[in-house]
C-alpha cells in the first residue's frame, strides 16, 4: 500500500475525529472502537464520514461511529462493544445494530450487518490503514464508491441522506484519478443487475462536469 495513500486516511480520521469531539458532547471516538473491536478479534470494516474521509478529501463532523462486522462476528462484536460502554442500549434492526446514549436518544455506534450482496463483499475490498497505534479496514475507492451508489438509489433511504450521497460520490470521483472501472462495475452489479453500467455512467457524468440524477 502507498505511504502516502495511509497517510491521508490517517489524516482524515484525525480530522473528522477532532470535529466530532468538538461538536458531539461525550463522543465515543472511532480509535476507541477500533481498539474494542480488535481486542475482540472481529472482523470489520470502519465505514460513515470516520471511514470514507480519505477517499473524498473532505473529512467531516458526524454523532456516530460506522463499522460494517461480518457475519459471524456480529454478536461477539456487539457484546464487546456494549461492555466497553456500558451505558449504551442496543437496539437489534434488520440491517444494523444500533447503540445508543440513552439519555439524548442519539445513536453512537452502528454495528451494520452484512444481509447485502454488496454488502457480503465487502470484506473483500478493503484497504488497510494505521493510526494510532491500531490497525483498520476502509472500505476499497471502488468499493466506497459502490456503497454509495447503492445508498444513492436506495428505494427506503431519506432524500435528504440521498444527497449527502450523492455529494460524496462525486467528491471521491473528483478527488481519485486511479478508479479501476472494471471492478467499480462489478461491484455495482452487485447492487442490483444492469448497476454496474450505472455507477460506471455516473463516474464519467461526473468527469464530464454533467449532474447526476437521483
Amino acid at each position: 500500500m502507498p505511504v502516502q495513500a495511509r497517510d491521508i486516511h490517517v489524516q482524515s480520521l484525525a480530522t473528522s475525529s477532532a470535529l466530532s469531539e468538538y461538536y458531539v458532547p461525550n463522543l465515543i471516538t472511532p480509535l476507541e472502537v477500533i481498539r474494542v473491536l480488535n481486542a475482540a478479534r472481529v472482523k470489520f470494516m470502519l465505514l460513515g464520514a470516520h471511514g470514507l474521509g480519505g477517499w473524498t478529501r473532505e473529512p467531516r463532523a458526524t454523532k456516530d461511529v460506522d463499522v460494517l462486522v461480518a457475519a459471524r462476528g456480529h454478536k461477539k462484536a456487539v457484546q464487546a462493544l456494549r461492555e466497553a460502554f456500558p451505558h449504551v442500549q442496543a437496539e437489534d434492526n434488520e440491517v444494523v445494530t444500533r447503540l445508543r446514549d440513552p439519555e439524548t436518544g442519539t445513536v453512537v455506534i452502528d454495528v451494520m450487518k452484512p444481509n447485502q450482496p454488496l454488502y457480503r463483499d465487502a470484506l473483500k475490498h478493503t484497504h488497510a490503514v494505521e493510526s494510532g497505534g491500531q490497525t483498520y479496514l476502509v472500505p476499497s475507492l471502488e468499493m466506497a464508491l459502490a456503497m454509495k451508489f447503492s445508498a444513492m438509489i436506495s428505494l427506503t433511504r431519506a432524500d435528504d441522506r440521498k444527497h449527502f450521497d450523492a455529494g460524496d460520490f462525486i467528491r471521491m470521483v473528483r478527488a481519485n484519478l486511479d478508479i479501476d472501472l472494471a471492478s467499480l462495475h462489478a461491484l455495482g452489479q452487485l447492487v442490483y443487475n444492469g448497476g454496474g453500467d450505472e455507477v460506471v455512467e455516473n463516474v464519467c457524468k461526473v468527469r464530464a462536469g454533467k449532474k447526476l440524477t437521483l
